[in-house]
C-alpha cells in the first residue's frame, strides 16, 4: 500500500502541470521558496516563469501545500520509505548515500528535503556525497571526498550535518586524520551514465573475486583497508589490483628470524642513546641479548667496557651473563610467537643489574616495502617476521610483562631501570637546561690561591643552582674542611665573579625543577618515595618549602589548559619563529624553534613539549620543534642539511597529537617540491655556529626582495623560480648575480629593487597599521574617496 504522503504529492503534481518532469522541479522550487521569508513573485527565476503562469493565481497555495507535504514527510517515516525503495544510491541499514550528480534521479521528496537543507545553510559547497539518515530523517549530511574520481577508495576530508527540524549545523574535519573513513563500491553512488561508472564497477568486481570486501566491519577506514590489502598481498594502482607477493594469505611461510639481523658499521641507535645519557661509567658491564652480528659488542668493547652477547643463530653457545646494562634491541619484534616474545623480554630483565634497553619497530612504511600481514605482525619478502608496535602499546607491553614503569627515550626505545631512584635522576636530567659557569672577572689573590680547589664547587653550583649539603659530594670534603662550610668558600668565588650570573643560574635551575615536578604529576600518580635525595636537596635549596615547589608546578601544569597561554609564550619568545598569516605576526598558527635552543624557551613551552616527550621520548635526530598554537599538537621536523645548506629541505616530520598521543609520520624525501627553510637565524640562539652567516644571508635576501612573498617561496620550486627571476644564486651563504644571467634582465631587476626600496621607505609600517585599525573595536569612519 502506497504511503498517503506520496499519494498526496502525486495528486498535487497532477493538478499543477502536464509535464511530469517539470512538475517535480516546479513544486520543489515553490516549496523551498515558501520556506523563505523573502519570497516575492518578482524574485522567481525567469526559467520557470512560463510554467508558473500556468498555475495562475494558485502558486502560493501550491507552494504552501508542497511545503506541508515536506513537513509531513519529515514527521513521518516517508523519508525512510523513499530511501529504502530508491533505485539510485548506496543503501546501508541506517542511511542512503548518493553522489550529487545523481540527486535529480531521486524521489522528489528526498530532493525537496535535501534542497531545503542546502538552501537553509549555505556552507556546503564542494560536498559530493549526500547522506540521508533513515533513522533520523531530519538530519542530512554532506560529505567531502575531493578525490572521488581519481582515488579508488577516496578518504573523507570533512562532513557537515544539517538538522532541518532544529535548524542547526555541525561539522567534522578528517583532513588531518591518519585513519579516515574511506569509500568502497563507488559505482553504487552514481548513475550508469556517470563518466567513470564502468571503471568503478570493474574494480569492485575484481575486489569481490578476491573476497577483499567480505569483512565490511574492518575495511571502512584507511588502516583497516590497508591491512586487508597486506593480508592478501595486493595493492591498488589507479583502479586496478596489482598482486605484490607470491605468499598466499592462507599459507604460513617459514620464519627465518636470523635474516632480520642487520650488519651495522656503527653502534645501534638504542645503545648510542644509552651512551649519550651517561649510563655507562668506568666499571659498567654490558650484555647484548639477541646480538645478531655483534656490532654493538665490538663497539662497547673498543670503548673499554666489559661486554658480551648471545644470539640463537649467530652466537648460540655464549653463556647468558648478568650485566649492569642489558640490550634487547629490535629482538621482540622479530619473534612471531607471543609466548616466546614474552619469555625473551623476561630473560633479558633477569640478566639486568641496572638498566635494560628495549627497542622495537613502531613505524610501518607498508606501501613502499610491499609487506604482507601475518598474525599480529608482518612478514617481509625475506620471510622475516616483524611485529610493529604503537609507541604507547610498546610501553604498556613492557610495563605489564616486567611490572615496571619504563622510560621513553626515543620512538620505539625505552629504558627500564632496576632502581627507581636512578630512573628519577634520569628523568630530571632530561629537563635541565644549558648553563655556563660564570667567567672570572677580577684578579682576587684569595680566589687565585684556591682556584683549583674551588673549581669543583663552581661546577656543582652551575649544574644544580645551589650549594651542596654536607657530605653530598665526597670530592668537596677537603674544601669544606678548609673553609669551614661551603657558603664561606662560595663567598670567595663571588669576589671574583658576578653574583647576577649565579642568580640567573639558580633561577634557570628553579624553572627546570618545576618542569620536572609538573611532568611527574602529569605522567603518573606522584610517589614522593621515588624522589631522590639529590632532587630533594634541589627543592630545599631553590624553594622556601617542599609544598611551595609542588604547588607552583601544579599551577604550571593547570595553566596549559588555556590555549592562549601557549600562543602567548610563542609570541613572546626571544628565540624561534612564528608562522601564519604573513602580515599578521599577532596571529601565529605555529611556532618553530631549533632543537639546540629548546632549553632557552619559556618553561611552559618546555612543559608542553614534555607532555609529548613523556610518551615518545625526544625524537633522535630532529632538527626543529613545531608548536601548534591553535590545536594541541607538536611536530618534530628533520632537516639533515640544516647546517650545510642555506635553505635546507624538509625530509620527514613526526606529529604528536596531545589529545590521544598518536604519532603521525610524513616522508617528504620523494616529494617533487618539498618545503624549505628561510631565516634560519630566527630559529637558533646567537651563539649557534654560523649564526652570523645566517643573519648576513637573510639581510641580503631581504634587500633583494626575495622574501617579500613567503607563500611563493615556502617550497623548493617556488624558491628556485624567485632566484631565477632575480638572476640570483647563493654561494657560501652569500647572494651573487648569476654568471649566465642576461645583462638586460639584471638591469630590470636592479630598477625594480630601487623602486621597491623607495616604496618600502614611504610606506613603512602601513601594513601593521592597517591590521591594527581592523582590530579596533570602534574604528573611525572615513569619508568617501579618502
Amino acid at each position: 500500500m502506497r504511503n498517503k504522503v506520496v499519494e498526496k504529492w502525486d495528486a498535487l503534481l497532477f493538478l499543477c502541470l502536464t509535464q511530469a518532469h517539470w512538475r517535480e522541479y516546479i513544486l520543489i522550487y515553490l516549496a523551498l521558496h515558501n520556506f523563505s521569508d523573502r519570497f516575492q513573485l518578482e524574485n522567481i527565476a525567469a526559467a520557470v516563469e512560463t510554467d508558473l503562469n500556468a498555475l495562475r493565481d494558485n502558486y502560493e497555495q501550491v507552494g504552501e501545500t508542497a511545503a506541508e507535504i515536506l513537513l509531513d514527510a519529515i514527521a513521518s517515516s516517508i523519508i525512510a520509505y523513499c530511501c529504502q525503495v530508491s533505485e539510485i544510491g548506496k543503501l546501508l541499514p541506517g542511511a542512503l548515500y548518493v553522489h550529487v550528480s545523481a540527486l535529480s534521479h531521486l524521489h522528489p521528496l528526498l530532493r525537496l528535503s535535501e534542497g531545503y537543507a542546502r538552501r537553509t545553510f549555505n556552507r556546503i559547497d564542494g560536498a559530493n556525497i549526500i547522506k540521508f539518515n533513515i533513522e533520523q530523517p531530519t538530519k542530512i549530511s554532506y560529505l567531502f571526498y575531493p578525490e572521488f574520481d581519481t582515488d579508488a577508495h577516496p578518504a573523507l576530508h570533512a562532513s557537515i550535518q544539517v538538522d532541518i527540524q532544529n535548524r542547526s549545523i555541525s561539522d567534522r574535519d578528517y583532513s588531518t586524520s591518519d585513519n579516515p573513513p574511506i569509500l568502497h563500491r563507488k559505482e553504487t553512488f552514481v548513475t550508469p551514465d556517470y563518466p567513470h561508472y564502468q571503471e568503478f564497477a570493474n574494480l569492485t568486481r575484481q575486489e569481490e573475486e578476491l573476497r577483499l570486501l567480505n569483512k565490511t566491519s574492518s575495511i571502512g577506514t584507511l588502516r583497516g583497508w590497508l591491512q586487508c590489502l597486506e593480508n592478501y598481498g595486493v595493492e591498488i594502482q589507479g583502479h586496478q589490483i596489482i598482486r605484490l607477493a607470491p605468499i598466499s594469505p592462507f599459507q604460513l611461510p617459514k620464519i627465518e628470524r636470523h635474516k632480520a639481523a642487520i650488519i651495522r658499521k656503527n653502534i645501534s641507535r638504542p645503545v648510542r642513546l644509552a651512551m649519550e645519557a651517561d649510563l655507562f661509567n668506568q666499571d659498567t658491564t654490558f650484555f647484548d641479548y639477541g646480538c645478531g652480528h655483534g656490532s654493538d659488542i665490538t663497539y662497547i668493547s673498543e670503548k673499554g667496557y666489559i661486554s658480551a652477547g648471545w644470539d640463537p643463530y649467530y652466537s648460540p653457545d655464549t653463556p647468558l651473563t648478568p650485566a649492569d646494562i642489558v640490550n634487547i634491541g629490535y629482538v621482540i619484534n622479530v619473534i612471531e610467537r607471543t609466548d616466546e616474545r614474552r619469555e625473551a623480554l623476561i630473560k633479558a630483565w633477569e640478566l639486568t643489574g641496572k638498566v635494560l634497553i628495549v627497542a622495537a619497530l613502531v613505524l610501518i612504511d607498508d606501501r613502499e616495502t610491499g609487506q604482507v600481514a601475518y598474525g599480529d605482525g608482518v612478514i617481509t619478502r625475506r620471510h622475516t617476521f616483524q611485529k610493529y608496535y604503537q609507541q604507547e602499546e610498546l610501553k604498556t607491553y613492557i610495563d605489564q610483562v616486567l611490572s615496571v614503569d619504563s622510560v621513553p627515550v626515543a620512538l620505539g626505545i625505552y629504558f627500564v631501570f632496576r632502581d627507581e631512584s636512578l630512573a628519577e635522576t634520569y628523568r630530571a636530567s632530561r629537563f635541565r637546561s644549558r648553563a655556563t659557569t660564570p667567567r672570572v672577572r677580577a684578579n682576587i689573590k684569595r680566589f687565585e690561591d684556591y682556584q683549583e680547589m674551588l673549581a669543583p664547587l663552581m661546577t656543582f653550583v652551575t649544574e644544580r643552582g645551589r650549594l651542596p649539603v654536607k657530605s653530598e659530594v665526597a670530592e668537596l670534603e677537603d674544601l669544606r674542611a678548609e673553609f669551614g662550610n661551603f657558603r664561606r668558600a662560595f663567598q670567595v668565588i663571588l669576589q671574583a665573579t658576578d653574583q647576577k650570573e649565579w642568580d640567573a643560574i639558580a633561577h634557570k635551575r628553579r624553572l627546570d625543577l618545576l618542569v620536572y615536578l609538573a611532568l611527574s604529576k602529569f605522567a603518573r600518580s606522584h610517589k614522593s618515595k621515588h624522589i631522590t635525595s639529590e632532587i630533594r636537596n634541589d627543592i630545599k635549596g631553590l624553594f622556601d618549602t617542599y609544598e611551595e615547589a609542588w604547588e607552583m608546578a601544579e599551577e604550571m601544569l593547570f595553566s596549559l589548559g588555556d590555549p592562549g597561554v601557549i600562543a602567548n609564550c610563542c609570541q613572546q619568545s626571544a628565540v624561534g619563529c612564528t608562522t601564519g598569516f604573513k602580515h599578521a605576526p599577532l596571529f601565529p598558527s605555529s611556532f618553530l624553534v631549533h632543537i639546540s635552543a629548546f632549553s632557552e624557551l619559556d618553561p611552559l613551552l618546555r612543559l608542553y613539549e614534555g607532555c609529548a616527550n613523556r610518551t615518545i621520548g625526544r625524537l633522535d635526530g630532529a632538527t626543529l620543534i613545531k608548536f601548534y598554537t591553535n590545536q594541541p599538537k607538536i611536530s618534530y621536523l628533520f632537516y639533515p642539511e640544516f647546517d650545510a645548506e642555506p635553505h635546507p629541505i624538509l625530509h620527514t616530520s613526526m606529529q604528536i597529537d596531545l589529545r590521544d598521543l598518536s604519532v603521525r609520520h610524513k616522508n617528504y624525501k620523494k616529494i617533487n617540491d618539498p618545503p624549505i627553510l628561510h631565516r634560519k637565524e630566527s630559529l637558533v640562539t646567537p651563539d649557534y655556529p654560523n649564526y652570523k652567516k645566517f643573519v648576513r644571508l637573510t639581510q641580503q635576501e631581504e634587500n633583494w626582495g626575495l622574501l617579500d612573498d613567503p607563500s611563493a617561496i615556502k617550497n623548493l620550486k617556488g624558491w628556485q623560480h624567485i632566484l631565477e627571476k632575480n638572476c640570483a644564486e647563493i654561494k657560501n651563504y652569500r647572494l651573487y648575480w648569476r654568471k649566465d644571467a642576461d645583462p638586460y634582465q639584471i638591469k630590470l631587476v636592479q630598477s625594480y629593487r630601487k623602486k621597491r626600496q623607495k616604496t618600502k621607505a614611504n610606506y613603512s609600517g602601513s601594513i601593521l597599521d592597517l591590521i591594527q585599525s581592523d582590530l579596533s573595536p570602534n574604528p573611525t569612519p572615513t569619508r568617501g574617496g579618502e
